[in-house]
């Protein structure tokens, strides 16, 4: 019975993530040079990469915008968004990204403290007020780039630090996830390819780590929710058949796992729906479970 109850409370703790999105995304990006991607091509911007990476998941999206400019403060940002009714154009996803040039104008880390949750309520109420729609980025390290390493890169990181422990505590105390990228952002001093070529910004390669670590580890599941949700099983309860339907036309791999846990069926899945006969299954509890690309998704159904 342990397994199943592994497997049965499995995708509960996939939903219970706290950014939980539908399909398709409307993606309003808040920030500074970091969201913008400045010095790498803006397709190769995270805000970008994320998406691309999405729409290669299957998970579509109508609307991507971006409101950023380098050298931007938190008080340069809450001025860029006030009377652009942005609550109106219907956002299911809001990141925040901001602080670098706070800590770097030598502003009062009381601005922050000020200001930070300010843009937070405001990327709530641009996101329909659900803080299930809204993520926080932390401040990358900018001491391990050479344009840090020829200032005093130890206070750099130590006020980094700083910055980046008052929004993760905002983060917590509204219940809004957060990506920790700092880490790999201080691999730019022994992997310079993490660096762009103005020896300051992030390169592609990091901003493509950036969004491997939204995507994947224990943060797998925030994204595997958009497209989980598309996933139907109907009817459920059922007595004799089910249909089984996950609209990507990709080859995924469909499993049926008893009450013990035991794989009953295997098939691949090549359309966009399946057909299972449970004819001759007995009655209670099973787990429907299809998997492509390092993704699984699964839930209960019910044999009468």
């Amino acid at each position: 019975m342990a397994k199943i109850i592994i497997m049965f409370f499995l995708p509960l703790t996939f939903f219970a993530q706290t950014l939980t999105v539908q399909s398709p995304i409307r993606f309003l990006a808040l920030g500074d040079s970091y969201t913008i991607g400045q010095n790498v091509a803006a397709n190769k911007s995270w805000p970008a990469q994320l998406v691309d990476s999405l729409n290669a998941r299957g998970i579509v999206t109508d609307t991507m915008r971006i409101i950023a400019t380098t050298g931007w403060r938190t008080d340069n940002l809450l001025n860029a968004i006030i009377n652009k009714q942005l609550e109106q154009q219907h956002y299911n996803l809001v990141s925040v990204l901001i602080g670098v040039n706070n800590q770097y104008q030598n502003k009062p880390i009381s601005q922050y403290m000020s200001e930070f949750p300010q843009l937070l309520d405001s990327a709530i109420h641009y996101a329909g007020g659900d803080t299930s729609h809204v993520f926080i980025v932390s401040i990358p390290d900018y001491a391990a780039t050479p344009f840090g390493q020829e200032a005093s890169p130890s206070q750099i990181s130590q006020e980094i630090d700083q910055y980046n422990l008052i929004n993760k505590n905002f983060a917590d105390s509204y219940h809004i996830k957060y990506f920790d990228i700092t880490p790999i952002s201080r691999f730019g001093l022994f992997q310079p390819y993490l660096v762009a070529n103005d020896g300051l910004h992030p390169s592609e390669v990091q901003y493509s780590e950036w969004v491997k670590l939204m995507l994947q580890g224990n943060l797998l599941s925030v994204f595997e929710d958009l497209t989980a949700k598309k996933m139907k099983v109907f009817p459920n309860p059922a007595s004799d058949n089910i249909t089984i339907s996950y609209p990507v036309r990709i080859k995924k791999t469909l499993e049926l796992y008893n009450a013990t846990g035991t794989l009953i069926l295997k098939r691949d899945m090549n359309d966009e729906s399946i057909d299972i006969s449970l004819k001759d299954l007995s009655k209670g509890i099973y787990v429907v479970r299809i998997a492509y690309n390092d993704q699984q998704f699964i839930k209960a159904i019910i044999k009468q």
